[in-house]
């Protein structure tokens, strides 16, 4: 299961009449995201398997319509996760290798952020969709209906101005993989070399082990 197919099914929770306020809401995310042509965050990632430790990851995310993105690692530093809209390229410094997949053949938790540029459509795909105040933010959760999805709830947590600053998803074996965002930044200018990987000298280049 696609993990990118996987957020755009968190993200397809407009169950609601067209004029609710949640249904707005949504609305408006919808169309910060849509609008945009590129966009600019840092990040920080913690996935948790079931019965261990967190393991935590952060840096600054760049995304570049469509389907290209640069994830430039500060925690591992010089890890380095590139989309060029064909192919994801992976490398790990500790190892001084480089991978290389194509984006329909991954499971990369790093995918799902595709869909904050032109790839978010409201779908109605969840149910016991819930929303609540979290501070001057709003919570939503929700359940998927489908029964082959791999995960049994999701969260995201959306700000004022419609952009999201948190979206974690828990999976059927209890583990969580969650997204924290700040300092997002609407069309900042992006070089389009950002999107190609160069291999470092020296790196060895495979396919995920």
């Amino acid at each position: 299961m696609s993990h990118f197919r996987l957020i755009v099914g968190v993200l397809g929770v407009c169950a609601f009449a067209a004029d609710s306020p949640l249904s707005t809401l949504l609305k408006g995310v919808e169309d910060h995201y849509n609008h945009a042509k590129t966009l600019q965050a840092l990040f920080k990632e913690e996935y948790t398997p079931a019965g261990r430790p967190p393991r935590t990851e952060s840096g600054l995310l760049m995304l570049s319509r469509p389907g290209k993105m640069r994830w430039v690692y500060s925690q591992p530093a010089g890890k380095l996760f590139v989309a060029d809209g064909t192919n994801f390229w992976i490398y790990y410094p500790d190892q001084h290798r480089a991978e290389k997949m194509p984006v329909k053949e991954s499971d990369d938790m790093r995918a799902p952020l595709a869909f904050l540029l032109g790839r978010l459509h409201f779908e109605k795909e969840f149910r016991d969709i819930q929303s609540a105040p979290d501070g001057s933010d709003t919570r939503i959760t929700a359940e998927p209906k489908s029964d082959n999805l791999p995960y049994s709830k999701v969260e995201f947590v959306v700000a004022p101005d419609s952009h999201i600053i948190e979206l974690k998803v828990t999976y059927f074996d209890h583990s969580t993989l969650d997204y924290h965002f700040d300092q997002e930044r609407v069309d900042p200018r992006l070089d389009a070399k950002l999107f190609h990987f160069e291999l470092p000298p020296g790196a060895t280049l495979g396919g995920p082990q």
